[in-house]
């Protein structure tokens, strides 16, 4: 492993009186590109070395990746020491925020997990043909049932937060958590009004893609690099002046700390005051070093400012 040791950080996700490390695993890879074993391998180095937040979602893989999450925690008895974090609203079987929906959803994925709740609940994106009261009603059932410990919004316009505010005011419970796309190759869509209501409100943001579907982690140079496949299709686009631009930045300062690039593009969202935990995949055992040491990285001002111009 290269790099400093690490002491495992921890940080409090949100208003949520729950603390973890400031990385999240993503699993969205679970059950699409990886198999069940290659999961495991992921997730047991991610647990060895300290990572105690997963994120997946009812429609990754149509469940696979739930299912797969679920069988580890399981065979590796890791329930009560891993924070679950999953999604609803975007599964064949249960699409969109309609009460019956969200409880038929939220109910599969406890099966497909194997446990009795789901730590962090996520709205997997807007659903303007139900009223939003009525979707959080739903989820204050679920809270008293003790199905859900939080919920968070996936996506949602600066609009919609604030009328969840408003209606959180009026007694229904509270997103505590917003996770959106941002990194340093995708900073427009949350950086203005979303950002301004999320630190407004005290969300805590997990960015998504925070490593811009692995580019940030330096792997990919050129078009030769690029597999032919649609995470490879999702890098290429990144590939250009302004990507050579970023990775020679985050290069330069990678090299000064001693740690990878993906590391050092973690650092910078970390350095955000609204984000908490950036969501990140692992396709190899040895790439999760590189996501777990961002938190022990502190960045200068100066490589702060450096990293806003080149990505600007």
């Amino acid at each position: 492993m290269s790099g400093p040791i690490m002491v495992p950080v921890r940080r409090p996700l949100g208003d949520t009186g729950m603390a973890t490390h400031p990385l999240a695993l993503g699993g969205s890879t679970f059950g699409w590109t990886l198999g069940r074993n290659e999961a495991f391998d992921v997730l047991d180095r991610f647990a060895g070395v300290g990572g105690d937040l997963v994120d997946t979602a009812d429609s990754y893989a149509a469940g696979r990746s739930e299912c797969i999450l679920g069988s580890w925690m399981r065979d590796r008895n890791t329930r009560d020491r891993m924070r679950v974090m999953t999604k609803v609203g975007r599964h064949p079987d249960h699409r969109g925020l309609a009460p019956v929906d969200i409880r038929a959803a939220v109910d599969d994925s406890l099966q497909r997990l194997g446990t009795d709740r789901i730590d962090v609940l996520f709205f997997h994106g807007d659903d303007p043909e139900v009223p939003l009261e009525e979707s959080l009603g739903e989820v204050d059932a679920l809270i008293t049932a003790g199905k859900v410990l939080a919920i968070g919004a996936a996506d949602f316009s600066p609009e919609r937060l604030i009328e969840a505010r408003v209606l959180a005011a009026n007694g229904l419970p509270r997103f505590e958590l917003l996770t959106t796309r941002y990194n340093l190759m995708e900073r427009k869509p949350f950086e203005g009004a979303t950002e301004l209501v999320a630190h407004a409100q005290g969300l805590a943001v997990l960015p998504y893609f925070a490593l811009a579907n692995g580019f940030l982690g330096g792997q990919v140079r050129r078009r030769a690099d690029v597999r032919h496949d649609a995470r490879g299709h999702r890098v290429a686009k990144h590939l250009g002046r302004r990507g050579h631009r970023v990775l020679a930045a985050v290069d330069e300062i990678a090299f000064a700390h001693g740690v990878q690039p993906a590391s050092i593009a973690l650092a910078w969202l970390l350095a955000k005051p609204t984000v908490v935990a950036p969501v990140a995949s692992a396709t190899r055992p040895d790439q999760v070093e590189a996501l777990i040491a961002a938190a022990s990285v502190e960045l200068h001002r100066s490589e702060l400012v450096e990293l806003d111009r080149a990505s600007a």
